[in-house]
C-alpha cells in the first residue's frame, strides 16, 4: 500500500490524549487508512504523520471525519536512514 506524509497545521497547540488516538484510529479504519506514526513540532502547532492509504482522497476523508487538517499530502516511495530495523518496519 502506498505511503504518505501528511503535514497538519493547527491554529492552537495540539494536545492528543488516549481517547483522541482511539477515535482517530477508529475513523482511519472505517476509511481504510493506517496511521503509522507522527512527529509534533516543538510549538505543538504542526504535525508530520506517516500513513498507509490507497490514495490521498482516503486520507482527506479520514481527516474530514476526525475534524483535523490535512494541509499537505505527499506520497513517498523510498525511505532512507541509518537504522535498518526502522526501514524494515516501514517496508512491512
Amino acid at each position: 500500500m502506498p505511503l504518505y506524509i501528511i503535514e497538519r497545521n493547527f491554529a492552537e497547540q495540539l494536545e492528543l490524549g488516549a481517547d483522541g488516538v482511539i477515535a482517530i484510529s477508529r475513523i482511519n479504519g472505517d476509511v481504510g487508512v493506517n496511521w503509522l506514526f507522527s512527529f509534533l513540532s516543538a510549538d505543538k502547532r504542526k504535525s508530520y504523520c506517516l500513513y498507509e492509504a490507497k490514495n490521498p482522497e482516503a486520507i482527506r476523508e479520514a481527516a474530514r471525519r476526525a475534524n483535523v487538517p490535512a494541509d499537505v499530502i505527499v506520497e513517498v516511495t523510498q525511505a532512507f536512514g541509518s537504522d535498518p530495523r526502522a526501514l524494515a518496519a516501514m517496508a512491512g
